[in-house]
């Protein structure tokens, strides 16, 4: 059937107003669930509805539509942590591209960076979604409530506690400019085995973290100090960095490395920092994990100077 011109000309405007709220409802979703993928899907799901609802009885669509995203985004993270309860070894957030978006929809970008993604696992669903409306979009206390059908006291207490948990256990992150150098120097080392180097850039409490659910020769276990990480990457300099070639990205805001071999992407690599040194190594080597900045791995973008394929390598001192 032929829509009426006054319902096509509703969808139109309906559209509209999606689009324009759109780079929000993902950073939502985003935040709350670490994936692009769900979080895309969450973004269609609320356009579906979108689509369906009596929009005449919509006083205010852009609350509405953050409403109906946070609480699809709740239930999704519940159902989302049960499934991550046989994934094979450590999970990372996924990794989205923030060249051309670096807030993903937020006045702010907090709440994006991959240790606070990964802090916020430890949240309550409510928690993570208050701490995220009002972190990273500034909601109103009385707006939150509103959105997690509570109270503007118990929302307080919500976000309190959120921000007790990301600021307790979080030391003081370096800037982005060192965050870039540290990644750049442990690539560098990492490719010529020098150990010596490597240790020099850690923190005391290093973690290296490897995602990879179950892909061969993927590290199924945290690797955690100095000794155990620089063991661990005099391990694999032996047969990792071959014809290896490395080009950065601007992922979740900081610079990470895009690991290329045989043209085919084969990962993403990143380090997050404190202003004592490198203090987790984020492998994210899960194929299905690393769509969401596709497009970035194919735009042109200076490679590391570094030598592409693994160096000469160094005797350990």
């Amino acid at each position: 059937m032929t829509p009426e011109p006054e319902d096509t000309d509703d969808l139109e405007q309906a559209a509209a107003i999606f689009t324009n709220v759109r780079p929000r409802l993902f950073g939502i979703a985003y935040r709350m669930l670490g994936s692009a993928t769900e979080a895309e899907d969450l973004v269609q799901d609320v356009w579906l509805r979108w689509q369906t609802c009596d929009r005449a009885q919509v006083v205010n669509p852009d609350a509405f539509l953050a409403t109906t995203m946070t609480r699809l985004a709740i239930n999704a993270l519940q159902s989302a942590r049960v499934r991550r309860e046989t994934y094979v070894g450590p999970w990372l957030p996924e990794p989205v591209d923030t060249s051309a978006d670096p807030y993903l929809g937020a006045e702010r970008g907090e709440a994006l960076e991959f240790a606070a993604l990964m802090l916020m696992e430890k949240l309550t669903p409510n928690e993570r979604a208050a701490y995220v409306l009002r972190e990273a979009f500034d909601y109103a206390y009385a707006q939150i409530a509103d959105i997690l059908r509570s109270t503007e006291p118990a929302v307080r207490q919500l976000v309190s506690r959120a921000r007790k948990h990301m600021t307790g256990e979080r030391r003081t992150p370096a800037t982005a400019a060192a965050q870039r150098e540290l990644l750049t120097r442990f690539i560098a080392a990492a490719r010529t085995g020098d150990m010596a180097a490597l240790e020099r850039l850690f923190a005391a409490d290093v973690t290296s973290l490897s995602d990879g659910n179950g892909r061969m020769r993927v590290a199924r276990r945290p690797v955690v100090g100095v000794p155990a990480v620089a063991q661990f990457m005099d391990a694999i300099s032996t047969w990792f960095w071959d014809d290896l070639d490395v080009r950065w990205v601007s992922a979740n805001g900081q610079t990470s490395a895009v690991l290329r071999r045989n043209g085919a992407e084969f990962g993403v690599l990143t380090v997050s920092a404190t202003t004592e040194g490198i203090d987790q190594v984020l492998w994210l080597l899960n194929p299905e994990k690393i769509t969401a900045v596709s497009t970035a791995f194919q735009s042109p973008m200076s490679k590391i100077a570094v030598v592409p394929g693994r160096g000469r390598r160094l005797r350990k001192g």
